[in-house]
């Protein structure tokens, strides 16, 4: 809370301004394209984790697919975990977000803006239908984020088990999964402090779909979760 005040304090003047350019962005009928809409926020959320005093460090880039069509899997920490992810993707990403969370001030118009879906997790039938029309969006060439562990971890670097059904939408698409260990992400919110913090997203080789077309979804969650895991205990140490 103590870093959302400050960058609040720190970018108010500049609040109003992108508060109404986001609204415009995410009208149903705006003429500026994905990759428009998505630098301007791109560039917002840079200014904004400045000025809150966290250093995003990005490793692996060049492992993100140069062709649209694919889904990231990461780790989930916290709410800066999106902030995270867009400050080192140059590719539009879109997310699939819980319901509860969907309704929030400026999150609302934000991830309008970002043409994402929300879901209800209590609910089996609009599940599918998330499935669903994230398969056809990602068929199309549209990029999304899944938290496959379904709610954020509080024992910090530590990951929770991935849960299978996050994956359908992949098969489905039989689009590349790229796997995504976030470290650290939840201390620049979590944590009652403003003071400097260094936060890591390191994008892993993507998973092709020719490597995971015979296996069940439990299966690739495992593969996917355990290289995290590696990848988070390469960095940092075990856990």
């Amino acid at each position: 809370m103590n870093r959302i005040m400050l960058m609040v304090l720190k970018c108010m003047p500049k609040i109003p301004g992108w508060w109404i350019k986001i609204c415009r962005l995410g009208k149903d009928d705006t003429t500026y394209t994905e990759q428009q809409r998505y630098d301007f926020l791109r560039d917002l959320v840079k200014i904004v984790n400045k000025r809150g005093r966290v250093t995003v460090e990005s490793y692996g880039e060049d492992n993100i697919p140069e062709e649209n069509g694919f889904i990231l899997f990461p780790n989930h920490q916290g709410l800066f975990d999106m902030l995270a992810l867009i400050d080192t993707c140059s590719h539009p990403l879109s997310v699939v977000i819980k319901k509860e969370a969907s309704n929030w001030i400026l999150v609302k118009q934000v991830l309008k803006l970002l043409r994402a879906i929300s879901i209800d997790r209590s609910d089996i039938k609009s599940s599918l239908e998330v499935i669903n029309q994230m398969t056809a969006e990602v068929k199309q060439g549209r990029n999304y984020v899944i938290f496959a562990e379904g709610t954020r971890s509080k024992e910090g670097n530590k990951i929770l088990p991935f849960k299978a059904g996050t994956f359908k939408s992949a098969v489905n698409a039989k689009c590349p999964i790229v796997p995504v260990a976030l470290i650290d992400s939840f201390k620049p919110f979590d944590l009652p402090s403003s003071k400097k913090e260094t936060v890591q997203v390191h994008y892993l080789k993507p998973i092709l779909y020719q490597e995971y077309k015979t296996m069940r979804t439990p299966q690739i969650a495992k593969m996917v979760s355990e290289r995290i895991q590696e990848e988070i205990a390469r960095t940092i140490g075990p856990i």
